[in-house]
């Protein structure tokens, strides 16, 4: 992968020529004082305050959560007080206190901004990845964020961000500079429209190799879709004809992937763009049999994988989660975690092994 083809991929760069084709979205030049805040990773995890003065996760005065009603606050702070919290009322080397939470008002500003413009919820990304990993941490388990402090929380517990800013471009053959956030690369982050109508069921990605549509599958791995298998048949050749009218005539790159969403009434909307290979997951097929494809591609066109039945379905794993997810207690450690994935795996491949018989 050369470092133009991953730059092509940035949705700074192709949403404003796919943007008739594609979800509403915002983009903001990320400042460097928030940059190095992402990046910060020893001392205690502080929310910025918010410009406004107003709590940045606020919560009802009459919240049931034992952590953060008025009551547990009032008893801390008379805990405090008398010295009986932590069996000392105040540290002489400061360690008791924490610092003061940092501040962004104009970027703060800017995004609250847009995301009132854009209907008042969005789902945010930098310039490749969304934090889809720490979507645990977003409210309802998902990456839908109503204001600045939610994105910020799932940006500042996010892998997936950490890699774009720190190893997005290790990967390029051609870059000699591999540290991103060292080298002055420009990132920014952009909100886009949430919709509650995006069904992951009719969310594909497409392959293409040396300008070819070699493959397309599924993009939500881990559920069967019944209506899939109904509706193969027509949906190969619309999203071939996109692809072949909008998508090739404009992307620059000759090997690419890219993620689209067919909407209810026929309309295709482009999600995303991500380079050949490298960290792009290949889901239902692999690199090797993509490559065998490209080679020998003839007149049957681009290969179209679903999940054909409740056997075929992929566990899906976190990459990250909260650490308090993985620690509490006997048997629910991350060694666990893995063990049961492998018992399931090995129970769909007898599953399927049966149903074959």
């Amino acid at each position: 992968m050369k470092e133009a083809e991953l730059l092509r991929c940035q949705i700074g760069e192709w949403y404003p020529r796919f943007c008739r084709h594609s979800i509403k979205t915002l983009i903001h030049p990320i400042p460097d004082s928030f940059l190095r805040y992402l990046l910060q990773d020893d001392g205690p995890f502080l929310l910025p305050a918010s410009a406004s003065g107003v709590d940045p996760l606020p919560r009802h005065p009459n919240s049931d959560d034992p952590f953060f009603s008025d009551t547990t606050l009032a008893d801390d702070e008379e805990e405090e007080e008398d010295g009986t919290n932590g069996g000392s009322g105040s540290d002489s080397d400061g360690g008791g206190s924490l610092p003061d939470p940092p501040c962004f008002p104009e970027l703060e500003s800017a995004v609250e901004e847009s995301i009132k413009a854009l209907g008042g919820s969005v789902f945010p990304k930098l310039n490749w990845s969304a934090p889809k990993d720490a979507a645990s941490m977003g409210s309802g388990g998902s990456l839908r964020c109503a204001t600045f402090s939610e994105i910020v929380l799932l940006l500042k517990s996010s892998d997936c961000i950490t890699h774009d800013l720190c190893h997005a471009l290790e990967s390029c053959s051609d870059r000699k500079q591999v540290s991103s956030a060292a080298s002055g690369f420009d990132f920014y982050l952009a909100l886009r429209k949430w919709h509650d109508s995006l069904r992951p069921e009719m969310e594909f990605r497409c392959f293409v190799r040396r300008r070819r549509l070699v493959g397309i599958c599924q993009r939500e791995v881990t559920a069967f879709y019944p209506v899939l298998a109904e509706k193969k048949q027509d949906l190969k050749p619309l999203i071939r004809s996109f692809f072949e009218d909008v998508v090739s005539p404009e992307f620059g790159s000759e090997d690419y992937t890219f993620d689209l969403f067919v909407t209810r009434n026929g309309s295709v909307k482009i999600l995303d763009f991500n380079p050949w290979g490298s960290y792009t997951l290949p889901l239902l097929f692999d690199w090797e049999e993509l490559e065998r494809k490209a080679e020998c591609l003839e007149g049957e066109g681009a290969e179209f994988k679903v999940i054909e039945d409740r056997c075929g379905v992929r566990p899906g794993l976190k990459t990250a989660v909260p650490f308090d997810y993985l620690d509490m207690g006997a048997g629910s450690g991350w060694d666990q975690f893995l063990r049961r994935v492998d018992e399931e795996l090995r129970g769909q491949t007898l599953d399927s092994e049966a149903g074959g018989r």
